[in-house]
Protein backbone atom coordinates (compact mmCIF):
# COMPACT_ATOMS: atom_id res chain seq x y z
CA UNK A 1 0.00 0.00 0.00
CA UNK A 2 2.76 2.49 1.30
CA UNK A 3 4.60 1.73 -2.25
CA UNK A 4 1.34 2.35 -4.24
CA UNK A 5 0.79 5.59 -2.63
CA UNK A 6 4.17 6.74 -3.20
CA UNK A 7 3.62 6.07 -6.88
CA UNK A 8 0.59 7.68 -7.03
CA UNK A 9 2.23 10.50 -5.51
CA UNK A 10 5.35 10.74 -7.73
CA UNK A 11 2.92 10.62 -10.50
CA UNK A 12 0.88 13.22 -9.83
CA UNK A 13 3.73 15.19 -8.87
CA UNK A 14 4.63 14.82 -12.41
CA UNK A 15 1.38 15.94 -13.50
CA UNK A 16 1.48 18.75 -11.99
CA UNK A 17 4.69 19.55 -12.92
CA UNK A 18 3.83 19.35 -16.48
CA UNK A 19 0.31 21.37 -15.87
CA UNK A 20 2.59 24.07 -15.24
CA UNK A 21 5.15 23.83 -17.86
CA UNK A 22 2.08 23.51 -20.58
CA UNK A 23 0.34 26.53 -18.59
CA UNK A 24 3.70 28.47 -18.68
CA UNK A 25 4.17 27.68 -22.29
CA UNK A 26 0.91 28.79 -23.74
CA UNK A 27 0.90 32.40 -21.85
CA UNK A 28 4.29 32.94 -23.34
CA UNK A 29 2.98 32.08 -27.00
CA UNK A 30 0.24 34.13 -26.51
CA UNK A 31 2.27 37.10 -25.66
CA UNK A 32 3.28 36.73 -29.55
CA UNK A 33 0.53 35.00 -30.87
CA UNK A 34 -3.27 36.13 -31.17
CA UNK A 35 -5.48 33.40 -29.44
CA UNK A 36 -8.00 32.14 -32.36
CA UNK A 37 -10.41 31.08 -29.27
CA UNK A 38 -10.88 31.66 -25.87
CA UNK A 39 -12.35 30.49 -22.73
CA UNK A 40 -15.47 32.34 -22.69
CA UNK A 41 -16.25 32.57 -26.39
CA UNK A 42 -15.84 28.44 -26.19
CA UNK A 43 -18.44 28.34 -23.43
CA UNK A 44 -20.84 30.70 -25.09
CA UNK A 45 -20.52 28.61 -28.56
CA UNK A 46 -20.79 24.88 -26.51
CA UNK A 47 -23.63 26.21 -24.58
CA UNK A 48 -25.41 29.71 -26.23
CA UNK A 49 -27.75 31.57 -23.95
CA UNK A 50 -31.32 32.42 -25.22
CA UNK A 51 -30.76 35.18 -27.78
CA UNK A 52 -27.31 34.21 -28.86
CA UNK A 53 -26.80 34.74 -32.80
CA UNK A 54 -25.87 32.22 -35.02
CA UNK A 55 -22.99 33.67 -35.57
CA UNK A 56 -20.25 35.62 -33.16
CA UNK A 57 -18.92 38.82 -34.53
CA UNK A 58 -14.96 39.66 -33.84
CA UNK A 59 -11.88 41.38 -35.54
CA UNK A 60 -8.96 41.46 -33.77
CA UNK A 61 -7.06 44.71 -33.71
CA UNK A 62 -3.46 45.39 -32.32
CA UNK A 63 -3.69 48.19 -29.68
CA UNK A 64 -1.97 51.06 -32.05
CA UNK A 65 -5.84 50.35 -34.02
CA UNK A 66 -7.75 51.44 -31.08
CA UNK A 67 -8.30 54.52 -30.25
CA UNK A 68 -6.57 55.78 -27.05
CA UNK A 69 -10.06 57.38 -25.83
CA UNK A 70 -11.08 53.56 -25.26
CA UNK A 71 -8.05 52.05 -23.87
CA UNK A 72 -8.36 55.20 -20.99
CA UNK A 73 -12.13 54.90 -21.06
CA UNK A 74 -11.68 50.96 -20.34
CA UNK A 75 -8.86 51.55 -17.56
CA UNK A 76 -10.76 54.22 -15.84
CA UNK A 77 -14.08 52.27 -15.82
CA UNK A 78 -12.50 49.03 -14.57
CA UNK A 79 -9.22 49.46 -13.11
CA UNK A 80 -7.70 52.93 -12.28
CA UNK A 81 -4.50 51.43 -10.69
CA UNK A 82 -3.92 49.02 -13.68
CA UNK A 83 -0.65 51.15 -14.46
CA UNK A 84 1.10 50.29 -10.99
CA UNK A 85 -0.36 46.66 -9.24
CA UNK A 86 1.32 43.06 -10.37
CA UNK A 87 -1.82 41.70 -11.40
CA UNK A 88 -3.77 41.56 -7.91
CA UNK A 89 -4.42 44.98 -6.42
CA UNK A 90 -4.46 44.65 -3.10
CA UNK A 91 -5.28 48.00 -1.99
CA UNK A 92 -8.38 47.23 -4.17
CA UNK A 93 -9.22 43.70 -2.31
CA UNK A 94 -9.48 45.95 1.09
CA UNK A 95 -11.70 48.30 0.04
CA UNK A 96 -13.61 45.97 -1.38
CA UNK A 97 -14.08 44.07 2.42
CA UNK A 98 -14.56 46.80 3.79
CA UNK A 99 -17.55 47.88 1.53
CA UNK A 100 -19.19 44.46 1.18
CA UNK A 101 -19.59 44.74 4.99
CA UNK A 102 -21.36 48.50 4.39
CA UNK A 103 -23.19 47.84 1.37
CA UNK A 104 -22.95 44.35 -0.05
CA UNK A 105 -20.75 42.68 -2.82
CA UNK A 106 -18.20 44.39 -4.96
CA UNK A 107 -15.84 43.34 -7.40
CA UNK A 108 -12.21 43.79 -6.83
CA UNK A 109 -10.71 41.95 -9.84
CA UNK A 110 -7.61 43.75 -12.19
CA UNK A 111 -7.92 43.79 -15.73
CA UNK A 112 -5.18 41.15 -15.55
CA UNK A 113 -7.65 39.17 -13.30
CA UNK A 114 -10.59 39.41 -15.99
CA UNK A 115 -8.18 39.09 -18.89
CA UNK A 116 -6.90 35.64 -17.33
CA UNK A 117 -10.55 34.55 -16.65
CA UNK A 118 -11.96 35.22 -19.99
CA UNK A 119 -8.81 33.82 -21.91
CA UNK A 120 -8.39 30.54 -19.82
CA UNK A 121 -11.25 30.10 -16.85
CA UNK A 122 -15.06 29.37 -16.75
CA UNK A 123 -17.50 32.01 -15.19
CA UNK A 124 -18.79 32.13 -11.70
CA UNK A 125 -17.53 33.11 -7.93
CA UNK A 126 -16.24 30.13 -6.65
CA UNK A 127 -13.10 29.90 -4.87
CA UNK A 128 -11.12 27.56 -7.14
CA UNK A 129 -11.49 29.53 -10.27
CA UNK A 130 -10.27 32.72 -8.05
CA UNK A 131 -7.42 31.14 -6.93
CA UNK A 132 -6.60 30.07 -10.39
CA UNK A 133 -7.22 33.38 -11.70
CA UNK A 134 -4.85 34.82 -9.10
CA UNK A 135 -2.38 32.50 -10.07
CA UNK A 136 -2.67 33.18 -13.73
CA UNK A 137 -2.87 36.94 -13.07
CA UNK A 138 0.58 37.12 -11.44
CA UNK A 139 1.99 34.67 -14.85
CA UNK A 140 0.45 37.28 -17.29
CA UNK A 141 2.13 40.03 -15.19
CA UNK A 142 5.37 38.37 -15.22
CA UNK A 143 5.60 37.19 -19.00
CA UNK A 144 3.33 39.94 -21.05
CA UNK A 145 4.03 43.42 -20.33
CA UNK A 146 0.46 45.97 -19.73
CA UNK A 147 0.17 46.69 -23.65
CA UNK A 148 -0.37 43.13 -24.32
CA UNK A 149 -2.85 42.54 -21.10
CA UNK A 150 -4.74 45.78 -22.34
CA UNK A 151 -5.03 44.80 -26.01
CA UNK A 152 -5.85 41.22 -25.18
CA UNK A 153 -8.72 41.73 -22.94
CA UNK A 154 -10.05 45.28 -25.40
CA UNK A 155 -9.78 41.87 -27.59
CA UNK A 156 -11.67 39.09 -26.08
CA UNK A 157 -14.13 40.90 -23.71
CA UNK A 158 -18.05 40.49 -24.70
CA UNK A 159 -19.55 43.90 -25.65
CA UNK A 160 -22.74 42.53 -26.70
CA UNK A 161 -24.65 38.88 -27.49
CA UNK A 162 -22.14 37.19 -29.58
CA UNK A 163 -20.25 40.41 -30.09
CA UNK A 164 -16.34 40.08 -28.93
CA UNK A 165 -13.92 42.83 -29.09
CA UNK A 166 -13.53 46.84 -29.28
CA UNK A 167 -13.69 45.88 -33.23
CA UNK A 168 -16.62 44.30 -33.58
CA UNK A 169 -18.62 46.36 -30.80
CA UNK A 170 -17.55 49.89 -32.36
CA UNK A 171 -19.03 48.86 -35.68
CA UNK A 172 -21.77 47.03 -34.01
CA UNK A 173 -22.64 49.61 -31.90
CA UNK A 174 -21.92 52.96 -33.40
CA UNK A 175 -21.02 52.08 -37.24
CA UNK A 176 -17.72 53.22 -36.60
CA UNK A 177 -13.79 52.11 -36.99
CA UNK A 178 -12.60 51.66 -33.37
CA UNK A 179 -9.43 53.94 -33.79
CA UNK A 180 -12.20 56.48 -34.68
CA UNK A 181 -14.43 56.17 -31.33
CA UNK A 182 -14.98 59.25 -29.05
CA UNK A 183 -14.47 59.66 -25.67
CA UNK A 184 -18.10 60.03 -25.29
CA UNK A 185 -18.71 56.51 -27.54
CA UNK A 186 -15.56 54.94 -25.31
CA UNK A 187 -16.93 55.93 -22.25
CA UNK A 188 -20.53 54.43 -23.41
CA UNK A 189 -18.84 50.93 -24.14
CA UNK A 190 -16.88 50.85 -21.34
CA UNK A 191 -20.08 51.42 -19.09
CA UNK A 192 -22.10 48.25 -20.18
CA UNK A 193 -19.46 46.09 -19.59
CA UNK A 194 -20.68 44.91 -16.27
CA UNK A 195 -23.57 43.04 -18.16
CA UNK A 196 -23.27 43.97 -21.47
CA UNK A 197 -26.35 41.71 -22.48
CA UNK A 198 -28.89 43.84 -20.49
CA UNK A 199 -27.56 47.58 -20.95
CA UNK A 200 -26.99 49.09 -24.36
CA UNK A 201 -24.43 51.85 -25.62
CA UNK A 202 -26.62 53.21 -28.61
CA UNK A 203 -29.09 54.31 -27.43
CA UNK A 204 -28.02 54.51 -23.81
CA UNK A 205 -30.32 53.76 -20.69
CA UNK A 206 -30.39 56.60 -18.37
CA UNK A 207 -27.66 54.18 -16.32
CA UNK A 208 -25.66 53.73 -18.84
CA UNK A 209 -25.83 57.60 -19.61
CA UNK A 210 -25.13 58.23 -16.38
CA UNK A 211 -22.47 56.02 -15.94
CA UNK A 212 -21.07 56.85 -19.03
CA UNK A 213 -20.80 60.88 -17.44
CA UNK A 214 -18.64 59.25 -14.55
CA UNK A 215 -16.49 57.59 -16.71
CA UNK A 216 -15.57 60.80 -18.72
CA UNK A 217 -14.67 62.76 -15.60
CA UNK A 218 -12.74 59.75 -14.38
CA UNK A 219 -11.09 60.32 -17.93
CA UNK A 220 -10.23 63.34 -17.29
CA UNK A 221 -8.56 63.03 -14.13
CA UNK A 222 -6.38 60.51 -15.09
CA UNK A 223 -5.22 62.91 -18.42
CA UNK A 224 -3.80 61.00 -21.94
CA UNK A 225 -0.61 61.58 -20.36
CA UNK A 226 -1.29 58.29 -18.18
CA UNK A 227 -1.30 55.94 -21.63
CA UNK A 228 2.48 57.17 -22.04
CA UNK A 229 4.14 54.15 -19.78
CA UNK A 230 0.90 51.58 -21.12
CA UNK A 231 0.37 51.53 -24.36
CA UNK A 232 4.06 53.50 -25.47
CA UNK A 233 2.34 56.38 -26.95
Amino acid sequence: MRRFIGVLIKWLARLALGWAALTLAVILLLRYVDPPVWSWLIQRELSPPDGYPAEYRHDWLDLGQIAPTMQLALVAAEDQRFPHHAGIDFQAIHDSLRENRRRGPRGASTLTQQTAKNLFLWQGRDWSRKVLEAGLALLLELLWDKRRILEVYLNIVEFGPGVYGVGAASEYWFRSPADELTSDEAARLAAILPNPWVYRAQPPSPYVAQRARWIEQQMEQLGEAWLLPVTGR
